[in-house]
């Protein structure tokens, strides 16, 4: 689902993806998935990534979510790590990315 619509090289090993945040019942709403995604981007930069993504679920206001769903993060974790969308395969997945390089 991530690649849909997209032209990029799935297999480029440059690309690196955060793919969800697990984080202990009571440590939540507290700001720990913003720093492990800002500690992912530097984890990735430090060891040669080129890009970084993640495959947040958008938040709608008035619209509950499981706990399970939000594993991968919102759209607003990643943007405060500085990710931006690049694509919308559903109405509430978000592709966002973070280019290293450049």
């Amino acid at each position: 689902m991530p690649w849909a619509g997209r032209s990029e090289d799935k297999l480029d090993e440059g690309v690196w993806a955060v793919t969800c945040f697990v984080t202990r019942a009571g440590f939540r709403k507290r700001g720990v998935s913003r720093a492990l995604a800002r500690a992912a981007v530097e984890h990735a930069r430090a060891h040669g990534a080129r890009a970084v993504e993640g495959y947040p679920i958008e938040v709608q206001p008035g619209k509950e979510f499981g706990w399970g769903e939000l594993f991968v993060g919102t759209v607003s974790v990643f943007a405060s790590a500085g990710f931006r969308p690049v694509s919308r395969p559903t109405a509430s997945r978000v592709v966002m990315r973070l280019d290293l390089e450049g």
